[in-house]
């Protein structure tokens, strides 16, 4: 490692990700892609909609019976 390095051209910040954008994969069996896949393409939307959805409506009905 040099002892000296040059950092007046440098950039701060420049691959800063905040952690509220961090995208976090969401990895689906097989079977169950394929089965949402059939819905989302049938009602011509994305699947992250789709599953978006369920997983919304299965937090209400948690949140129902105090879980």
């Amino acid at each position: 490692m040099k002892k000296e390095y040059d950092f007046s051209k440098a950039e701060q910040g420049k691959f800063y990700r905040p952690i509220e954008k961090l995208e976090i994969p969401i990895f689906l069996d097989k079977e169950v892609k394929e089965y949402f896949s059939e819905k989302a393409l049938k009602k011509n939307i994305g699947l992250d909609k789709v599953v978006n959805s369920i997983l919304r409506k299965e937090m209400e009905i948690l949140k129902e019976i105090g879980a």
